[in-house]
């Protein structure tokens, strides 16, 4: 008897291990922390619209985050969601990991949009959006250029845009810098056509801009427009750039 109570004790044993390295092994999707949501100034109403938002995940049990835009009326709901597994898992070491993400909100119409992100939850976050009426029917207002990605001097507030234009018959126009008044500079590296002749001929690039001094907040969104209503963006500690 106690032999076969002994094995019984066992059996209980290594089934409740099996349930619980099944519960490590099967993710669940939670909303992640949220820290700032960017809603950039300058799209129009026949541009792809985005916001930006920053948040963490806690740890490596978290994947990547991914998000779900739900438009009503002049309403955006946004949930940021990560597949997490349970903290049991063997692979899930205890470190933040940051990110900025991109939203592709569409072509919007004009108007004021109100966002909120993770509503509903401790992480909830909210933001407007203003999208301003587009002057003609072209997909873009402006050719931007090809960018990449940014480079930055730490405690600098000079950056250089790095990229590809796809031909040389588009050069550098201007470059302009919109901010939304509260935490975002928009750069917009704009092209203009000098031939129509457009071979396809990859031109590196490197555009130098002074990020200007006009926001307060000490963290700021760098909202870079780029071709085919992509952007590049990246975080600038304004406080301790000289």
């Amino acid at each position: 008897m106690k032999m076969k109570s002994l094995a019984a004790r066992f059996l209980i044993g290594f089934l409740a291990l099996g349930a619980l390295a099944a519960q490590a092994s099967v993710p669940i999707e939670v909303k992640v922390p949220i820290e700032d949501v960017f809603s950039p100034k300058g799209f129009d109403s026949n541009d792809n619209s985005q916001v930006i938002i920053s948040g963490y995940l806690p740890n490596l049990c978290h994947r990547a985050p991914k998000s779900i835009v739900n438009i009503e009326d002049k309403k955006i709901n946004i949930d940021v969601v990560s597949l997490r597994y349970d903290a049991s898992n063997p692979y899930c070491p205890e470190m933040i990991v940051p990110f900025v993400e991109a939203i592709d909100l569409g072509v919007l119409d004009k108007g004021m949009y109100d966002v909120v992100v993770n509503g509903k939850s401790v992480y909830e976050k909210k933001s407007q959006l203003q999208v301003a009426h587009a002057q003609s029917d072209a997909v873009d207002e402006h050719v931007y250029a090809a960018v990449e990605y940014i480079e930055r001097n730490e405690g600098s507030r000079r950056i250089v845009l790095k990229g590809y234009n796809p031909s040389d018959c588009f050069v550098l126009d201007e470059i302009e810098v919109l901010d939304n008044e509260k935490n975002v500079y928009s750069i917009l590296p704009k092209m203009k056509q000098i031939s129509d002749h457009c071979p396809m001929k990859m031109m590196p690039f490197d555009y130098e801009v002074n990020v200007p001094d006009r926001l307060e907040a000490d963290r700021v969104l760098l909202h870079v427009r780029s071709i085919e209503g992509r952007s590049v963006n990246s975080i600038f500690n304004s406080a301790g750039a000289r």
